[in-house]
């Protein structure tokens, strides 16, 4: 099937990067130990903070260690390459292929997911699980539940972080969008600090924006805070974005490669 083999290549591609893997890993374990001993800190002085116990709150950070490369939080990904084919006017050849742009990339994004969920996701959390007491999924429904919420989750930050790199059919060049996006995705993933301990509307507005999909669902399944019917709900709201979202995607390309204009001629 075409877009197995291109998420295969878009494996194997990133798997190239043997050094930088193992960088990454130490780097986010490094960061996993500083957060859990500042988390330690604040969950000693407010035990129940947000609904967490010590324990939570510990298996929480290194979660987020984990998901920070798979979801791509920042930015990156295949998308960073579409910005820079459509920067260059190359973005013409792939639109003249017979299949979707946005499949074609997404297939490609969920390749270099998986090789980092395997490589810089697993890593860190086994470092997570010798160092520290984290907790481990209460049992094959928050396990598996955990699994897809993954996949939805990088599927909602691919939707994004195409709408990012789309941005340069209009200003030829991503940079401040990728910026501004990314501070806004650190900030509402919880990734800087769980959605669960913003206060009233604040917390409401971030648990209903599509960053929680990246961070704070999963992380929530895997703790077992979603269970039976919460947790069809949960996975239900990043399938609603994924919907929203894939759907911007298309109409932002649609709008785009009618008025295309392929720089240099």
């Amino acid at each position: 099937m075409l877009y197995v083999a291109i998420a295969t290549r878009a494996f194997r591609r990133y798997s190239t990067y043997r050094a930088a893997t193992i960088a990454g890993i130490f780097t986010n374990s490094v960061f996993g130990v500083i957060y859990s001993y500042a988390y330690l800190a604040l969950w000693d002085e407010n035990p129940t903070a947000g609904g967490y116990d010590a324990t939570d709150a510990v298996t929480y950070v290194w979660l987020g260690q984990a998901l920070l490369m798979t979801i791509a939080l920042w930015g990156g990904g295949t998308t960073d390459d579409l910005a820079e084919r459509i920067r260059t006017g190359d973005v013409a050849i792939d639109l003249y292929r017979p299949v979707g742009l946005v499949g074609w990339y997404l297939a490609s994004d969920l390749g270099r997911a998986a090789y980092h969920f395997l490589t810089r996701g697993i890593g860190p959390t086994v470092i997570g699980l010798v160092v520290f007491d984290i907790r481990l999924p209460a049992g094959p429904a928050a396990a598996a539940g955990f699994a897809v919420s993954l996949v939805l989750a990088v599927v909602v930050s691919f939707t994004i972080r195409f709408l990012v790199a789309s941005s340069a059919f209009w200003l030829l060049d991503q940079s401040g969008v990728k910026v501004m996006s990314g501070a806004f995705a650190i900030f509402f993933s919880g990734m800087m600090l769980p959605l669960v301990l913003f206060p009233g509307w604040l917390g409401t507005l971030a648990n209903a924006l599509p960053w929680a999909s990246y961070i704070q669902v999963p992380a929530d399944i895997w703790l077992g805070k979603h269970t039976g019917g919460d947790l069809l709900a949960a996975l239900g709201f990043q399938v609603f974005w994924i919907v929203v979202l894939l759907g911007c995607c298309h109409a932002v390309l649609r709008a785009a490669t009618r008025k295309v204009v392929v720089q240099g001629g």
